[in-house]
């Protein structure tokens, strides 16, 4: 059953029809006391809670329900109601443990998607509450893990909780450092998701010049601007049916995480040069390498938009913290480049293994790859030995003092550039936010050389 609280009867009248036409049965209260009333009976398994009640405007009252709700019946999701001009009140109530919320005027369709997505959720850890944590091989038996590898605790820890919210419409933020597998997860969540028959989008936000922000993402028509030539489509409506995921999402200016958030809220969308409002019918993943927390508390990202992108958190361990999973790793990077290269199956011997897991992999698993993809492509034996991979990691890295500068006239400006990036991502083992530092210059503008020069990172 779920529970409306709202002092207004034409509120609860109409979430009431809602939700019962959707299949699920429905009380209802007017005031905090009524709504705890109703929540000491047995048979609510959800709250549709509005934050402000006839005494109040500035949801005090609203936020010691939520409270008193979280304290007293932990398990009862609970979604908050607000009007668009007081999102702080649901923000303020996501930090109070609400699940989820939804602005007036609502789109039907997104309170129910709210619903089913919080209902889902409870009902999943309740099960998992009464089970030990799952293995990879169970995870296996219910999920495509499809070109993952791992069975270090807390990389299936996080799996698990990724793999778990798949089938549910639920936000999800993956977060870790660069070359964690990020994009690998948001990948394995369409797959295993309702929309697997639909396309997986992915925008790399960090290298989106703020004024093409719109035009990328929402599309534009001939004549939208000057240089729009002709109609182009943009990545939300690629995704349409599938699922998007919003790359580097910690890189995005504020002028746009504004329209990102209204986008999101609002479920619908304007193609630039139209006043037509097109419905979001995908899902929307999100991933970075940033810590938000502390771009909030500097003022680089909205506190809104965290709460929105941010109803399950999936954090990736870098690939220090879970050595045990390399000789997997390993295997699987020697044999796709071996398959994809057309070279000799390789393999390591213990020396390789050893020496593998003595090093501090700044960039991850996406460095552990580079360096075996190189290994495969320049070692004669079938058999990698420690030596092997000192020498290709060498390549990489260069004589121990910088090479001299080349003679003039025999690299164009362009080729220096892109030999200096390339010379950069090896020594910081493609960890992208030190390669960038390194060279003096802002992520975004990294990325849009990286695009450039067509170079792979």
């Amino acid at each position: 059953m779920i529970l409306i609280v709202d002092d207004d009867y034409a509120v609860t009248a109409s979430l009431g029809l809602l939700c019962k036409q959707a299949g699920w049965s429905t009380t209802s209260a007017s005031t905090p006391e009524e709504a705890l009333a109703a929540l000491a009976r047995p048979g609510v398994s959800l709250v549709l809670q509005d934050m402000n009640f006839s005494r109040e405007t500035s949801g005090e009252e609203g936020l010691a329900l939520l409270r008193r709700i979280r304290a007293q019946h932990p398990r009862v999701p609970v979604i908050l109601i607000t009007a668009w001009g007081s999102i702080q009140l649901a923000v303020d109530g996501m930090k109070e443990g609400a699940a989820d919320f939804i602005t007036k005027p609502w789109h039907n369709e997104q309170v129910l998607q709210s619903v089913r997505t919080a209902l889902g959720l409870a009902s999943r850890r309740q099960r998992r509450a009464s089970h030990e944590s799952l293995d990879r091989s169970a995870l296996e038996r219910e999920y495509d893990l499809t070109g993952i590898e791992g069975e270090h605790p807390r990389f299936l820890a996080a799996l698990e909780l990724a793999l778990n919210v798949a089938g549910t419409e639920a936000s999800i933020l993956v977060t870790g450092e660069t070359g964690t597998g990020k994009e690998v997860i948001a990948s394995a969540v369409h797959r295993n998701s309702s929309r697997a028959g639909g396309a997986f989008v992915k925008v790399n936000l960090a290298g989106l010049p703020p004024g093409l922000f719109e035009s990328e993402l929402f599309g534009h028509v001939r004549g939208a601007f000057t240089d729009a030539a002709r109609d182009r489509p943009g990545r939300f409506a690629a995704a349409q049916g599938g699922t998007i995921l919003l790359d580097e999402i910690g890189d995005l200016d504020l002028s746009s995480q504004v329209k990102l958030l209204r986008v999101l809220q609002d479920r619908q969308y304007e193609v630039l040069g139209t006043d037509r409002a097109v419905p979001l019918e995908s899902r929307v993943l999100a991933a970075t390498n940033v810590d938000l927390e502390d771009a909030i508390r500097n003022g680089s990202f909205r506190e809104d938009l965290y709460y929105r992108i941010n109803l399950i958190r999936v954090h990736l361990p870098p690939l220090s913290e879970r050595l045990s999973d390399i000789p997997l790793l390993a295997e699987r990077f020697l044999e796709d480049a071996a398959r994809s290269f057309a070279r000799p199956a390789r393999s390591l011997d213990r020396s390789a293994q050893a020496w593998l897991r003595e090093r501090s992999w700044p960039g991850n698993v996406r460095q552990l790859q580079h360096l075996l993809t190189r290994a495969v492509l320049t070692s004669s034996g079938a058999v990698l030995t420690d030596e092997d991979l000192r020498r290709t990691q060498a390549m990489d890295f260069g004589a121990e003092k910088d090479d001299p500068l080349p003679a003039v006239g025999t690299m164009t400006l362009p080729e220096m550039e892109r030999a200096m990036i390339c010379k950069a991502l090896a020594h910081h083992g493609g960890n992208l936010s030190r390669v960038a530092e390194s060279l003096g210059m802002s992520r975004p503008a990294l990325y849009r050389r990286l695009e450039k020069h067509g170079i792979e990172a």
